[in-house]
């Protein structure tokens, strides 16, 4: 699709965007580009774009660091499966969950359920260098994040493959990997 006429390719955006009938979640390891390409998705699909992460910390009051810390993760989890199902029962265009979502059972199956799950994967190298700009990241806090990032996605990759759809983000325009992700949900379409 990258080589046709800008008239060619946005007629084929909208006739992809037309059989969207449902959300897309965008789920992967923190790190993949989520929620930067969640908003180019959107824009180019003309629906909204909501960060679950963003709705968790305004629902909560806190930063996502501080429920880890003061409530654990289980319960953290609770509240992001909670928002994350009012998101997509408000039929919200593209959302970006936070890394561990899609791990969580109950989650997983809401989202493959009433939504379409689009894993965006990435090389660990890669991940390493855009995680390292942010020292937000609750789980990258006490180690080496290089072998954080390998046991996680050892641990989530299966987890990750039961999205409907996979593609691979590569360091190159938010715009490159959107157009992979509308191509990809055609094809499953």
């Amino acid at each position: 699709m990258d080589t046709q006429p800008a008239s060619a390719q946005t007629a084929d955006i909208a006739r992809i965007a037309h059989r969207i009938d449902r959300p897309v979640v965008l789920v992967g390891l923190m790190g993949v580009g989520k929620s930067t390409v969640g908003r180019k998705l959107a824009d180019m699909i003309q629906r909204d774009f909501v960060d679950a992460d963003s709705e968790i910390e305004d629902a909560a009051q806190r930063s996502i660091a501080e429920i880890f810390e003061t409530y654990g993760e289980a319960v953290f989890r609770d509240g992001e499966r909670r928002v994350i199902a009012r998101l997509i029962e408000e039929r919200r265009g593209v959302i970006a969950t936070g890394g561990g979502a899609f791990v969580d059972d109950e989650t997983r199956s809401l989202i493959r359920e009433q939504a379409i799950a689009v894993w965006i994967d990435c090389d660990i190298d890669t991940l390493v260098e855009r995680t390292g700009r942010r020292r937000t990241r609750p789980l990258l806090k006490n180690g080496d994040p290089k072998e954080i990032l390998t046991r996680l996605n050892a641990q989530r990759a299966p987890l990750y493959a039961e999205a409907q759809v996979r593609i691979v983000s590569e360091n190159g325009p938010h715009q490159q990997t959107a157009m992979r992700i509308l191509e990809a949900i055609d094809r499953w379409l």
